[in-house]
């Protein structure tokens, strides 16, 4: 027989690989926390309801497949497991060791920990850094073994980690876990213990489970990065209380939710809640709204109910992918069906318009007293096979993306028939089915039925629609995943350099409020329209003013102590002769000076009174969140912004579609089309703002604080009328854009090159865009080449090594 040249490399990379660890999973260098060989539990007992007992125990009992020692100088065995007196005098080299003794022993267990070798260990000691100096003390001591030992530290005050398939349950929880998909990670092993003790029961089962308490070595984003690797792993859920380095978390969660539905419960929402977060985990929690902005950007799921936590795990179980947010609703009665599409209208989940196709099927099939519509209430005499082939009918449509079933018990429906009706084509679909069996006794039955085929089941119509909700949000979120802005637009360049100026100049003074005036020359170094100000210091001067720039004219005080000027009595407006000028000038310095006494005045701002009649006054702000960075946020303008409370709010860089999805998140976004005879605002003027304040936050990592307010539009374009900017003072970094927790795409790094032949090649950095054209890229290379480049004998790439690549932040 003769074989290719390609054919005989093939198989002698295969003979390679067979003789040394090539899969990817398994070089990752969390690989000793997550796949032992062997681990030790130090600090194991026989004492029952002693944790060192309880560690014991769950590990023989999940069927651990690895080899088990126990450390405990009492005990020759435990439980039948060998015991040594110290992790030094095992006879081989430990892969994870789980750490359960008293805080003031852990710093020197470490250290026998790594002289042993061990690579990996779990600390589910608590009394650290949470319990005061001498605990931080302790915490110090044992961080700076590990790392000086090279071993991975999960915890301290944890749970501890499980992964089923190899029957590793290094946990003191009361529950272990079946073997699925689903990859916890959680800082809080309450909650996953309370998760896992539900998931039972209901048939929810996972690949990895981790507690990680403080969190003080591997963190959110190094284990995130192992289960989006993780071939077990499909869905990963995560409960987090505050994070510490936000540009690496944004980065990890990115990359995941690229080749797997993540989906993400925080809490400290609210300050009682983040003051109780820094006592427990010594983690910031920032803004909440941030916090929502940076998972939607993140391509996450968001969470805010340990219900809706159980709730998704259920649609995970199901494996939906999500399609979209259009949603048909099949009912057996009217009142349940209008309660979802309440819901639905409550939470903007759009009713699916069914075609014209779908209504003359419905037609054929149904009682001519049906709906006629979605809700499509299939009426109270329906038995189960009508439910079959109407959802069948309705899932077929191009215009549904899923649909929800709700029953009502009634003489001539078997609930459990329907059920088994329902769960045949639920199987069948690829699209989200979720159902409502309303009521308890008689259909009792159905909800086992529903739980072991892996059907969402609910006792109510609102949770149901909330699922959906959860799962279309993927699907959008998806798409804001996919932009990779550039820190500068293509449109006319800002000068960057003047605003630098500008910003240095008001440091180097120790002035950290800018002035009107500076602050709209940084403005306009950026290109953003801003109405012309000069400032006025006596009142005579401001009528001189007044008439060069044209009556009527608007009139500020002009005070870096001074953000809200209206509040202090320092606005004067439609000032349309030279006397009102001037006695304005002084009605102004004499009402600040009695509000506000310790305010330095410069002067007073005279600027043109912009009179737009078709004019909707917005804001644009940037602030600074202490976890994330600075933000951008929009929304309604004018003098009530605080009371309105009217903002979206987003992570720059920006890009045209991450603006506009920013703008439709507000509720003045229905005032700028035509609205009350007025003409619709020039949207593109909008969105070049916004474009504008993004590249300003990307090239300015002085700026701290930023009000436009109000920006003025209408149909002839945008102006901003009033501007505050607070600087600070930030050290030089290498990366220009170490203040932002999403890095820009860096454009500049792209060049055009021109070949031997003339044609010219643009070399640019790789976007998640590119995806497929570097999956065809590594398909077409050779079988030398691939195995050269990756060092086994792939035909092509996974998704999930694709996003790895494609994913440069």
């Amino acid at each position: 027989m003769f074989l290719r040249k390609d054919e005989i490399f093939l198989r002698r990379a295969a003979e390679r690989k067979a003789t040394r660890r090539t899969n990817m999973q398994e070089r990752h260098y969390l690989t000793p926390l997550f796949e032992p060989k062997s681990v030790a539990i130090i600090g194991a007992s026989e004492s029952p309801g002693s944790i060192g007992a309880v560690l014991v125990r769950n590990m023989i009992d999940a069927g651990y497949k690895g080899k088990l020692f126990a450390v405990n100088p009492k005990h020759e065995k435990i439980l039948g497991i060998p015991s040594y007196a110290s992790v030094e005098d095992i006879p081989q080299r430990l892969d994870l060791a789980v750490i359960a003794t008293r805080p003031p022993t852990v710093p020197g267990i470490m250290e026998q920990c790594g002289r042993a070798g061990v690579r990996a260990a779990i600390v589910i000691s608590a009394g650290f850094s949470e319990t005061g100096p001498q605990g931080a003390a302790l915490e110090r001591a044992v961080l700076e073994s590990a790392r000086r030992h090279r071993i991975r530290l999960v915890g301290p005050n944890c749970l501890g980690v499980i992964r089923p398939e190899i029957g590793l349950n290094a946990t003191f929880a009361n529950s272990g876990a079946n073997p699925g998909s689903i990859g916890l990670i959680s800082q809080s092993g309450a909650l996953c213990a309370a998760i896992l003790d539900w998931a039972k029961p209901n048939n929810v089962g996972f690949s990895s489970v981790v507690s990680v308490g403080g969190s003080k070595d591997v963190d959110f984003g190094e284990l995130l990065d192992y289960l989006a690797h993780d071939p077990k792993t499909e869905n990963i859920f995560l409960y987090v209380e505050g994070i510490k380095d936000a540009r690496r978390f944004m980065s990890a969660l990115r990359t995941a939710a690229r080749v797997k539905p993540v989906l993400l419960m925080k809490v400290g929402r609210h300050p009682a809640g983040g003051k109780a977060v820094l006592s427990h985990t010594g983690s910031l929690v920032g803004s909440d709204d941030v916090f929502d902005a940076a998972l939607r950007r993140a391509g996450v799921v968001r969470l805010y109910t340990v219900g809706q936590l159980f709730a998704a795990a259920q649609a995970l179980f199901a494996r939906f992918r999500p399609r979209g947010n259009r949603l048909a609703v099949i009912t057996n009665g009217g009142g349940p069906g209008v309660m979802a599409a309440d819901r639905c209208a409550d939470i903007d989940i759009p009713l699916a318009q069914l075609s014209e196709g779908t209504l003359n099927k419905l037609n054929d099939l149904l009682p001519n007293t049906w709906s006629h519509g979605n809700p499509v209430d299939i009426i109270g005499d329906a038995e189960p096979p009508r439910y079959r082939e109407t959802l069948q009918v309705v899932l077929e449509d191009d215009g549904v993306d899923g649909a929800l079933v709700v029953l009502t018990p009634q003489a001539i429906t078997d609930p459990a028939e329907a059920a088994k009706e329902v769960i045949e084509v639920a199987r069948k679909s690829d699209k989200p089915v979720v159902t409502c069996w309303m009521g308890e006794e008689q259909v009792r039955t159905s909800r086992v039925l529903f739980r072991e085929a892996g059907v969402p089941t609910f006792r109510t119509t609102d949770p149901a629609v909330e699922l959906f909700s959860h799962i279309s949000n993927f699907y959008r979120n998806q798409k804001l995943l996919m932009q990779t802005p550039a820190p500068l637009s293509h449109l006319n360049p800002p000068s960057v350099e003047s605003a630098r100026l500008v910003i240095e100049t008001a440091l180097l003074e120790k002035r950290y409020t800018l002035t009107e005036m500076e602050s709209k020359a940084l403005l306009a170094a950026f290109r953003i329209p801003i109405s012309s100000t000069v400032v006025a210091r006596s009142a005579t001067e401001a009528m001189v003013l007044a008439e060069e720039i044209g009556l009527p004219v608007a009139m500020k005080i002009d005070s870096t102590h001074i953000s809200h000027k209206s509040d202090s009595g320092g606005v004067r407006l439609s000032l349309n002769n030279l006397q009102s000028v001037r006695a304005a000038y002084q009605e102004i310095i004499d009402e600040v000076k009695r509000n506000r006494p310790d305010a330095l005045i410069n002067g007073v701002a005279v600027e043109p009174m912009i009179v737009k009649p078709n004019g909707r006054e917005l804001m644009v702000g940037v602030t600074r969140d202490e976890v994330f960075g600075p933000v951008i946020t929009f929304g309604e303008g004018g003098t009530k912004v605080e009371a309105q409370r009217d903002r979206a709010v987003a992570l720059p860089p920006l890009n045209s579609y991450l603006v506009g999805d920013m703008i439709r998140g507000t509720r003045v976004a229905r005032l700028l089309g035509e609205v009350r005879n007025m003409p619709p605002v020039n949207m593109d003027a909008l969105e070049l703002v916004l474009l504008r304040v993004s590249e300003m936050v990307c090239e300015l990592p002085w700026l701290r604080e930023m009000d436009i307010n109000p920006l003025i539009v209408d149909e002839k374009g945008a102006v901003a009328v009033d501007v505050r900017i607070v600087v600070e003072n930030v050290s030089p970094t290498a990366d220009r854009y170490d203040h932002m927790a999403i890095h820009p795409y860096p454009a500049h790094l792209g060049r055009t090159w021109t070949m031997p032949d003339g044609v010219d090649v643009v070399i640019r950095p790789i976007r998640p865009e590119d995806a497929e054209l570097e999956k065809e890229f590594v398909r077409n290379l050779s079988p030398e080449t691939k195995y050269y480049r990756f060092m086994n004998t792939l035909r092509e790439l996974t998704d999930t090594m694709t996003a790895r690549l494609t994913q440069i932040d």
